[in-house]
């Protein structure tokens, strides 16, 4: 296998394009009662996101705007590895991995790329730059739909680890949320001589063992991951189960997939901090595009059983807690199973922390690796 890291610009062929706009104008609506009810996104939200989607969103200015950041492809493990990789003008920039989720893609890191890469521009310590790695999670993207199956939280980590030694990186930090948030800390675990440090946003922990002396604040939050545990979400369950089934449709109708990325990214964000159409438009441009709605889905099939469990890790950890994430972090509980270095709670933001608010989780990375380095 080639160890060859090639440049690579994003490019949709036209016939895709058109074919989207045909599938758009032919949508089959389904109907919706009149009674109110909190059972997914109404009908005629997604009317409307459609009708943007169909007639004023262009595509190829989004194109352009992500081709102005370095990506490259690599193969890795049998299987092609898509990744940006923009390097700071500061000499002493400190390497760093940021790690994407479901329903997401290495787009959520556009926003946060220019302050974390050049600190001084926004008023910033240069001191606090980083050399940014953001791949695509396998199946996800560019990466194009995977070869087999078994693309486990412990694969993607050994292909990171292999990505980083393979740009030149061995002293290096890691980041992510949703599903980058396991995969980091095993990141960390694999290569703890190399990772100075986990930062994270979302750490979901399973409430167990004596809780004894816990803020009423935890206690909340403990009866809240139970609720979830006991209750878990629609994608979740269909994903781990059956995603051979979902992917039919989402794979074959743009509006199914649309419906079923943004659900979640609506419904996940901080009300007060809602992410902006055209975002979700070009995230679930994405992934129609280059047909791996079915091959992101396996994810949650690959890795049935891990939600919550701790994952040995040995380097330093911090988190940013956002008040409106899925499941929210329980400090008493984390600091059983990590060494919690930094913990910052703030007061808007949800799930999807580098869209919603970047400016928070900038400044939060750059504290936590600030004595890192």
């Amino acid at each position: 296998m080639s160890d060859d890291i090639r440049p690579y610009e994003l490019h949709v062929p036209q016939e895709r394009l058109d074919d989207l706009r045909d599938r758009l104008d032919r949508t089959r609506w389904p109907d919706q009662p009149r009674e109110a009810a909190d059972d997914g996104l109404p009908l005629d939200y997604v009317k409307d996101l459609v009708e943007r989607w169909r007639v004023s969103y262009d595509w190829r200015e989004k194109e352009a705007e992500i081709n102005k950041f370095p990506q490259f492809t690599t193969e890795i493990d049998g299987t092609t590895v898509h990744f940006l990789h923009v390097r700071s003008v500061e000499p002493d920039a400190l390497p760093l991995i940021l790690t994407h989720g479901w329903p997401g893609s290495f787009l959520e890191f556009l926003d946060v790329i220019g302050p974390l890469t050049d600190p001084r521009s926004d008023g910033g310590d240069p001191a606090d730059a980083f050399h940014l790695v953001i791949p695509s999670l396998p199946g996800y993207g560019p990466a194009g739909p995977l070869p087999d199956r078994g693309w486990t939280v412990e694969r993607i980590a050994r292909t990171w680890v292999t990505l980083m030694s393979r740009l030149g990186y061995h002293r290096y930090g890691a980041q992510g949320g949703d599903w980058g948030s396991p995969i980091s800390r095993v990141v960390g675990h694999l290569a703890p001589a190399e990772v100075v440090g986990v930062h994270l946003n979302y750490l979901p922990t399973v409430p167990t063992g004596d809780q004894a002396g816990f803020s009423l604040l935890d206690a909340e939050r403990v009866a809240a991951v139970r609720k979830f545990l006991a209750n878990p979400s629609g994608h979740t369950v269909q994903q781990a189960t059956r995603p051979q089934t979902l992917s039919y449709a989402l794979v074959d109708s743009p509006v199914g997939q649309l419906a079923w990325l943004a659900d979640k990214m609506v419904s996940w964000a901080d009300p007060t901090t809602p992410i902006d159409v055209d975002r979700i438009l070009t995230n679930v441009s994405l992934y129609w595009l280059t047909g791996t709605g079915a091959s992101s889905s396996r994810l949650h099939f690959d890795n049935t059983g891990i939600r919550g469990l701790p994952i040995p890790c040995p380097v330093p950890i911090g988190v940013a807690v956002f008040p409106r994430d899925l499941v929210p972090s329980i400090r008493p509980l984390a600091e059983r199973s990590y060494k919690i270095a930094r913990w910052t709670e703030f007061d808007r933001g949800g799930h999807f922390a580098a869209l919603e608010v970047p400016d928070l989780l900038t400044a939060d990375i750059r504290a936590f690796f600030r004595d890192l380095r």
